[in-house]
């Protein structure tokens, strides 16, 4: 469901029919500002590839025919997603591509979903808006490290949300990172910080979300 509420929905996609010439491509994505639009079978409903603005003009440039089908230049046909796919598969998929295409229960073309609006969703994950600073803690692979220093930090304030990376079966450390709510002050902050370190946790970095500076890094001390 979550990749669901993120897709873009055909119905509101610029895309070309495989019908269609290079020529008749070009001129679409010329007058859209897209660099690359989804490539439909002349049904509309199956998802054939991507056509990119750089390769119509490349294949031009070298004396190509323009008036070929557009599938000739076809890329990223295997580049897809189903709607009710893991979130985390979208990762494996996406990559460099600008949008990743989404294909529904019986396989037909659904959507897209955008490199942008995966990034807006994650960068959602740090609570920009509402939070105040951000801790990226260091621990071991030990069960209930999360729990202890979520329990720790909720002693002093909420949490406005939380994020772990390197969740990887040989990492023996793992970053976790906190978003402390608005209003926390610099002596909260410091209490927190100082608890969590007696606990054995490192707290490697610290970025001031309202000002955008980091108070700590790591290679930079604590100030």
């Amino acid at each position: 469901m979550l990749i669901k509420s993120l897709v873009q929905k055909k119905d509101y996609l610029t895309t070309v029919s495989e019908n269609v010439t290079l020529a008749e491509a070009l001129k679409v994505l010329e007058d859209s500002g897209f660099r690359c639009i989804p490539i439909l079978d002349d049904t509309g409903k199956i998802f054939r590839g991507n056509i990119y603005k750089m390769h119509i003009y490349r294949h031009k440039s070298q004396g190509g025919d323009m008036n070929i089908p557009v599938t000739y230049l076809l890329k990223n046909a295997t580049k897809t997603i189903q709607v009710n796919s893991p979130f985390f598969q979208v990762f494996f998929n996406i990559k460099d591509l600008p949008y990743i295409a989404v294909l529904d229960d019986e396989s037909g073309f659904y959507g897209i979903l955008t490199h942008a609006r995966l990034l807006d969703m994650l960068s959602e994950a740090w609570n920009v808006k509402v939070g105040s600073y951000v801790l990226t803690t260091l621990s071991g692979d030990g069960q209930g490290d999360l729990s202890k220093m979520a329990k720790i930090i909720s002693k002093y304030t909420s949490i406005a949300g939380c994020l772990t990376l390197d969740a990887k079966r040989d990492e023996f450390v793992r970053r976790t990172l906190f978003t402390l709510p608005a209003g926390v002050s610099r002596e909260l902050l410091d209490t927190v910080v100082t608890k969590l370190e007696k606990k054995g946790f490192i707290v490697s970095e610290i970025e001031d979300l309202q000002s955008g500076q980091a108070i700590r890094s790591d290679d930079q001390p604590y100030a």
